[in-house]
């Protein structure tokens, strides 16, 4: 199955050099670009990619923005974010906002191409710990006076009362870092089992994959900053 990808950057080479890698993959296909973010969120609708590539410094409209319009407006394309640094606020703004995970501009060809696969096959690309380790440092930033949070819908309060008590404690283990395998040991239960939970979790808060599960749970206050 091959996986279709948007680029978005203002940078012409990079958007050149982006396609050159990425259309050497048999599995992979650049359906188009676009060079600012309102584009990216029109072109997202029209050409609806399983993957869009997004920067984060464009013009007209920034990379952290067009995520928020592109997740809100029910596309299933996944946002794959580019950034300078791996713990930098442009970094937690991209997860608040619900990309999938984010990508340093300094990656290798062989790490995009990865990325674009993880993030197209419906996973996140950012590891629990390193969603932790940034909601830790910038979890003040989050708004928590928002009157749409108390609408409900994804990830709202109103939807973790859909969770059952065993939800809850496999999603502050999730929250903690862990993965399936140390969720299940701190659980006594399988592997599978976890798996379970964490699909049904996924499903009742809608949310996309376990990053943004990772970032409800701070929102909701299940899990405070360490």
């Amino acid at each position: 199955m091959t996986a279709t990808v948007l680029l978005a950057d203002d940078q012409p080479l990079l958007r050149k050099g982006f396609r050159m890698i990425l259309e050497e993959e048999p599995d992979i296909s650049v359906v188009a670009e676009v060079d600012n973010g309102e584009e990216a969120v029109e072109r997202s609708l029209e050409c609806r990619p399983d993957v869009v590539l997004m920067d984060v410094r464009m013009p007209v409209m920034d990379g952290i923005e067009a995520t928020r319009r592109i997740v809100a407006s029910g596309s299933p394309a996944r946002i794959l974010v580019l950034t300078t640094f791996d713990l930098d606020e442009y970094a937690f703004g991209a997860l608040q906002a619900g990309a999938s995970g984010f990508l340093l501009k300094d990656a290798q060809p062989h790490e995009l191409v990865r990325a674009i696969r993880v993030v197209a096959s419906g996973d996140a690309i950012v590891s629990p710990r390193i969603t932790r380790k940034l909601l830790d440092r910038y979890a003040p930033l989050m708004s928590t006076d928002d009157p749409a949070d108390e609408r409900a819908g994804p990830g709202t309060p109103s939807a973790f009362d859909e969770l059952t008590d065993r939800e809850r404690e496999v999603l502050v283990a999730l929250a903690d870092g862990l993965s399936n395998a140390e969720i299940g040991e701190r659980l006594y239960v399988s592997e599978a089992t976890v798996k379970t939970h964490v699909g049904r979790i996924l499903s009742k808060l809608g949310l996309r994959d376990r990053v943004q599960a990772v970032v409800a749970a701070y929102k909701a206050g299940l899990v405070r900053p360490s």
